[in-house]
């Protein structure tokens, strides 16, 4: 389409899937104040085991990075990860009685998530990693930022919808996207379509990755 962004050309043709996991049950749950508290806990242990991967995805695509900018960038997202992030999951699971050794993490839809992403950072280009860190940001900050106006009770709950949805969170995700539009002129009709690919497999992961927060409810 003359004038459109390749971050368009994506989103415009994963409009479905994505629409299917931000209005995904756990989102609705959240925002309809109905989230039952054992998928709340087994969310924060498959989310949290998750980060921690991530920030080796992020390593990866710092390694890949062309620019100085870039990795410095990347270095800084990992820092939010390890400090900001895995400490909110130790403070929540601690605050819940959580023992994430009480949950299945073989599920295989966690599995398949964690493994997928890790692919696409171990074996692709640095923009297949950053379009799946774009799917991954961009889906939940576009939830995030819905849900957030609801009102929530649990505050731990609270504070994770809060962080997805505030301006840190937005430029991150914002940043993403700036990488895959500045990208667009260098690549042709074939790597764009790869690329649009890889967002449409991550989406799919993600929504099998919350239905396990539901267990063997799905």
């Amino acid at each position: 389409m003359t004038g459109e962004t390749l971050s368009e050309r994506i989103l415009r043709e994963n409009e479905a899937v994505f629409e299917e996991m931000v209005r995904h049950r756990f989102t609705t749950d959240i925002e309809g104040g109905h989230l039952a508290g054992e998928v709340f806990d087994r969310y924060l242990v498959y989310e949290g085991a998750f980060v921690d991967t991530a920030i080796s995805i992020f390593a990866l695509a710092t390694a890949k990075a062309g620019t100085i900018e870039q990795k410095r960038w990347l270095i800084g997202v990992q820092d939010d990860l390890a400090n900001q992030q895995i400490a909110y999951f130790e403070r929540t699971l601690a605050a819940r009685v959580i023992d994430p050794s009480s949950f299945n993490l073989g599920d295989p839809r966690v599995k398949a998530f964690c493994a997928g992403m890790l692919d696409i950072a171990e074996k692709g280009a640095f923009l297949d990693t950053i379009v799946a860190m774009f799917a991954a940001e961009w889906m939940y900050w576009t939830w995030s930022k819905r849900v957030a106006a609801a009102a929530i009770a649990d505050p731990l709950l609270k504070e994770w919808v809060a962080m997805h949805a505030g301006d840190t969170f937005a430029r991150q995700a914002g940043w993403l996207r700036q990488q895959i539009d500045e990208a667009d002129a260098s690549l042709d009709d074939a790597g764009q379509a790869r690329l649009s690919a890889v967002f449409g497999r991550v989406q799919a992961l993600e929504i099998a990755f919350h239905d396990a927060a539901y267990g063997n409810i799905v």
